[in-house]
């Protein structure tokens, strides 16, 4: 399966489609740098367009594709919780979602609820906000 990586110059959370494809990014950046994701995230939302297509697969069939990440049993419980939480999450605090933790829910909340008033602690994060936000007259630190 032929598969385009992601563009190297955006961060992951500006090539997906919607909030269960940012999840699954965020899942797979934990302990992870960003370029194997760019290269693996695409292969796998082939496979597992969304929640219930991943929930409807086998534990062998994710960590093919997820295996070069390392943490692929990690990563897999953690996208497979997710998802069934996804389900029925209301979208209101990411961190309700199995295995989203703080940068999950920092980035979802700039990305989709355009939340610029969170205080990030990831060094990508706090680059983007500066960079977006008035061209960098307001510095997040």
């Amino acid at each position: 399966m032929r598969v385009k990586a992601l563009k190297d110059d955006l961060m992951v959370q500006q090539q997906v489609k919607n909030e269960w494809e940012h999840m699954v990014g965020v899942i797979m950046l934990n302990q992870t740098g960003r370029k194997p994701v760019k290269y693996v995230l695409p292969k796998f939302l082939k496979k597992f367009p969304n929640a219930k297509s991943l929930l409807n697969s086998t534990p062998e069939e994710v960590i093919d594709i997820i295996k070069p990440l390392g943490m692929y049993n990690i990563r897999e419980k953690r996208l497979r919780g997710m998802s069934r939480d996804y389900l029925t999450w209301d979208k209101v605090d990411a961190k309700m979602l199995y295995g989203i933790g703080k940068y999950g829910s920092d980035s979802y909340e700039i990305f989709y609820k355009q939340n610029y008033n969170v205080q990030p602690t990831d060094k990508e994060l706090i680059r983007y906000l500066n960079e977006e936000l008035n061209q960098g007259q307001r510095t997040i630190l």
